[in-house]
């Protein structure tokens, strides 16, 4: 490759998004560049008196077929392909008339904006480009002659380079211009491909692509030897990648993760029946309670677990209000995650100069469908969202006992916390407040003591006589494989509990909650989240 900076000549540019085009295109032609354009791009340029050639007048073919055929073609490509220094493409060049073309400026037809605004399947099939990626994966294939911008952000990037390399771009630039590119194809290709497969519902389609957008470079992952960054992908569902930052540090990996888990959480509280604040650390609701307002959903979360609430992650279901911004700026607090709040408690939480605070606009709908991805040693693990609600649940009480209506309703609360919490996970809860979280553990039997030992520091740390596991009820995100489990939670004090089923024991799980005089209700769907 040849280091030597290549001076641009003639460009050609054709943008469906035409944010910063005339100002580009006039700096372009003070560097004595020639434009060759396409269709609304010629227009517009010519329209702001700058020169510009069409590109049909290059090729000597109209546009045809709805504009579907203009840049396929040799004395486009030729001079996108062409290098420099070969004699027998520069005679091809020359015998042909084919113009070389050292810049290229395009940017696709907005596929992905289409299908975010719910448009029609021929809307969406038409709002894909073809002479576009085609053209970019020319020039970057032939980056050592020829730079190609694929987005306005890199417009002053080229200017620069003029500016100071006398009408000419380094070969450091279009290396890099060049790399953008194909991962700019390679994305909308990644959301065609899945939009398709949506559209033909195909659950496993032979391959499957993933793109996404930088939206933020990261100090470092999980750990400060690790390197990593954050992507938007083309799925617009409220919460962290959409949020508004309103103030406080620059978010870090584990922020992300643990603000996207506690948002998904608060999510399947629906805003219009209760308020509700789900408080997390470590990927994992420590606290979480419905209330009749913000600070008493937050205050109620706050009990179940104050000591590992510190430097945890608080999602809010409702618009944020002074009087929930003053009890949670009481200790030290990570993030603040809801769907707006208002301009006093915005300037209560200002005070905390380092506390983040994100305003997602709305809530992500439980329901929702969608796919989630995770890596593994040569491998991609591709499974549809957990949009399983347990109010759609058919409920069966399996036990002599019936719950109480105050008993299913915290049944219910609790099987909606476990989704959220991870495997193997039991739940304690009472009065629509968790009152112990058993996490993450091997054994069941452990989950349901780990909780209720939770609950029994939460209960000497208010001085109360008893934990608040007594006459509360619980749940499991999947079925009691042993009695044992179950006895664990009746022996903290439980009265009722919610779980899966489908145990080859179940019979001896049911005998032991019917010896037990409590009741029991099987939801059928498992909440396994690992």
């Amino acid at each position: 490759m040849s280091p030597t900076p290549r001076r641009v000549t003639r460009a050609l540019l054709s943008v469906s998004d035409k944010t910063g085009l005339i100002d580009f295109a006039r700096a372009l032609v003070g560097h004595g560049v020639d434009l060759i354009s396409t269709g609304g791009t010629a227009k517009a340029i010519a329209a702001a008196g700058l020169p510009v050639k069409d590109v049909s007048d290059v090729t000597g073919f109209p546009e045809m077929m709805d504009g579907r055929v203009k840049t396929l073609h040799p004395k486009v490509h030729g001079g996108l392909l062409a290098i420099r220094d070969n004699d027998e493409h520069t005679q091809a060049m020359a015998a042909h008339g084919i113009p070389q073309i050292d810049l290229l400026v395009v940017n696709l037809y907005p596929f992905e904006a289409t299908v975010d605004k719910g448009a029609s399947y021929e809307d969406c099939i038409e709002n894909i480009d073809i002479g576009g990626p085609a053209m970019i994966r020319a020039a970057a294939k032939n980056h050592d002659d020829v730079a190609v911008v694929v987005e306005a952000n890199d417009y002053q990037a080229v200017l620069d380079e003029l500016a100071a390399n006398n009408g000419a771009t380094t070969l450091t630039l279009r290396k890099r211009l060049a790399a953008k590119a194909y991962a700019r194809t390679a994305a909308y290709d990644a959301a065609i491909s899945n939009w398709f497969a949506l559209q033909l519902e195909l659950d496993a389609p032979d391959f499957r692509a993933i793109g996404g957008r930088l939206l933020q470079s990261l100090r470092y992952g999980e750990n400060p030897h690790q390197k990593a960054a954050f992507y938007a992908t083309p799925e617009k569902r409220p919460g962290v990648a959409t949020a508004r930052q309103v103030q406080g540090k620059e978010l870090s990996y584990n922020n992300i993760n643990d603000t996207d888990a506690a948002y998904e959480a608060v999510g399947e509280f629906d805003t219009k029946r209760t308020a509700a604040c789900v408080i997390v650390k470590h990927a994992n609701p420590c606290g979480v309670a419905e209330g009749s307002s913000l600070l008493d959903a937050y205050q109620k979360a706050l009990a179940c677990d104050s000591v590992s609430a510190f430097g945890g992650i608080v999602a809010l279901n409702r618009t944020l209000d002074a009087e929930a911004a003053r009890a949670i700026t009481e200790i030290f607090t990570e993030v603040i995650i809801a769907p707006d709040a208002t301009e006093e408690a915005i300037a209560i939480v200002a005070a905390k100069k380092n506390l983040r605070l994100l305003l997602a606009g709305s809530l992500p709908d439980p329901r929702a469908t969608g796919l989630t991805y995770k890596t593994v040693a040569g491998g991609l693990l591709v499974q549809s969202r957990d949009n399983a609600v347990v109010d759609d649940m058919s409920l069966k009480v399996v036990t002599k006992r019936q719950p109480t209506e105050a008993e299913l309703r915290d049944l219910k609360f609790a099987f909606r916390v476990g989704k959220h919490v991870k495997s193997n996970t039991i739940i304690y809860a009472k009065d629509l407040a968790t009152v112990g979280i058993g996490a993450g553990q091997m054994s069941r039997v452990d989950s349901a003591r780990i909780a209720a030992r939770k609950a029994q520091d939460a209960a000497e740390a208010m001085k109360l006589a008893a934990p608040m596991t007594k006459g509360s009820v619980v749940a499991s995100d999947a079925f009691f494989p042993f009695a044992d489990g179950m006895l664990a939670c009746i022996e903290a004090g439980a009265t009722a509990v919610i779980q899966p089923g489908g145990s080859v024991r179940d019979d001896e799980v049911i005998k032991a909650a019917d010896d037990a005089g409590i009741a029991m209700v099987f939801t059928g769907t498992r909440h396994f989240r690992h």
